[in-house]
């Protein structure tokens, strides 16, 4: 049986995605899991799989199209089933293309016409037909009227997703810039020179849709939470020593990340209510731990999620957390690595910053923000010593935690931090 491809959702409030480029071809064999496409959300441009194993079929999104949750865009056939077999959609999608025109216009065309047309490169709106639809037969005749006239195709520009956003915040023709990529397509590393190099007219600067979401939600999570601080002073001199014997051990790069998020699950684990969420005005216990990260990248902050952080070992917390911050950096995110999260970590270290306090990432109960370590002069036994410390800062949803609950957790994890062998014997 045939099985639909949809635009999917990466959290409760989307209600539309674009679809940035498909990965593969009308008719193409696709496997279960592999990328199938690339959609841009609120949240992040991340890579689709396939839901099923066959052939790609009935495409009906073109790239741009803004396509609302849920709609069906494309099959995928199972061995020996055609498209006249498979099962239609229950309400026919019209395609939609940009128009010159001051008014927006819906053009609607048949699964294969539209299929066609997006193989050629053409622009839908050009080719006439009798009738209110676009067919297979007015694309056909419209390509052998533009041979007739050597009217040769326009070529289409390859680039990245990121570098055609790039190009298109800072004016920039991408037919202006040779590629270095696979198959001359063009790279953000392609346009540095261009942008540093390029005047600035004014003060302004353009921002992403993706950093415009991230201000609207930080604003609306600041101004809806009440939020309340609980800050210790950590030793960490066991968390140094604990590393690098870990990393004797380790094939992968142990970090102070991975230990803290090893630390963390663990005192999660003792104190739910910290891995809780605010949802309809009721607290939801999640069963899960599945620890976020806060990554910066050139458009904004994304928070992948490091799923059942609790179960792993270190080694294991390593190579998730290797993998997810790569993607994030790459732009290579999947619906997975976004979804999910309970608790999130935001660790500013390694920018020499000594304490700060993070904002809760709804619907999630708390953060956690940790700064450097750093040598200090603390009394150690009566006197005075040199010791590595380090500030946490637990930012707390009140409607979720109260301030004896968020102390017990901070305790709890400031005691595993201090003595973190505890946790192999």
């Amino acid at each position: 049986m045939a099985k639909d491809v949809i635009m999917p959702a990466l959290g409760m409030a989307q209600e539309t995605g674009t679809l940035i480029q498909w990965l593969k071809k009308q008719g193409d064999n696709v496997t279960k899991g592999e990328p199938l496409m690339e959609i841009e959300t609120d949240k992040a441009t991340v890579e689709i799989e396939a839901p099923a194993s066959g052939t790609l079929a009935s495409i009906t999104a073109q790239v741009g199209d803004v396509i609302p949750v849920g709609q069906r865009i494309a099959l995928i056939l199972a061995p020996g089933e055609s498209e006249s077999n498979a099962t239609p959609p229950s309400t026919p999608q019209p395609v939609s293309v940009p128009s010159t025109s001051a008014k927006p216009q819906t053009f609607s065309a048949t699964p294969v016409a539209a299929r066609l047309a997006a193989e050629h490169n053409l622009d839908i709106t050009k080719i006439k037909t009798n009738g209110g639809q676009v067919r297979k037969e007015d694309v056909l005749a419209y390509i052998e009227e533009r041979g007739k006239r050597k009217d040769v195709f326009p070529s289409r520009i390859l680039a990245s997703p990121k570098a055609k956003r790039l190009a298109k915040e800072n004016g920039i023709d991408l037919s202006t810039i040779k590629g270095t990529g696979p198959d001359g397509a063009i790279l953000v590393s392609n346009l540095h020179s261009l942008i540093l190099n390029s005047p600035i007219p004014n003060s302004q600067i353009t921002t992403s849709k993706m950093w415009r979401v991230m201000a609207d939600r930080l604003t609306q999570a600041w101004t809806t939470i009440p939020h309340f601080y609980l800050m210790r002073e950590v030793n960490a001199s066991r968390l140094v020593t604990w590393r690098e014997k870990a990393q004797k051990n380790s094939t992968e790069k142990i970090t102070y990340t991975d230990l803290l998020v090893k630390l963390t699950a663990v005192a999660l684990r003792k104190y739910p209510r910290l891995n809780a969420s605010w949802i309809n005005e009721n607290i939801m216990l999640n069963h899960d731990v599945n620890i976020g990260l806060a990554v910066a990248v050139d458009d904004g902050l994304l928070v992948p999620v490091i799923h059942h952080a609790d179960e792993m070992n270190l080694t294991e917390l390593a190579s998730s957390r290797s993998g997810i911050v790569s993607r994030a950096k790459s732009n290579k995110l999947t619906l997975d690595d976004l979804s999910g999260g309970t608790f999130t970590i935001s660790n500013l270290g390694m920018y020499g910053v000594d304490t700060f306090n993070a904002i809760v990432n709804p619907p999630q109960a708390a953060i956690l923000a940790v700064s450097r370590i750093a040598d200090r002069v603390v009394p150690v036994n009566g006197q005075p010593a040199v010791q590595p410390m380090m500030t946490l800062s637990l930012s707390c949803d009140h409607r979720v935690v109260d301030g004896a609950r968020g102390a017990e957790f901070l305790q709890t994890l400031a005691d595993l931090i201090e003595e973190p062998l505890q946790l192999l014997n």
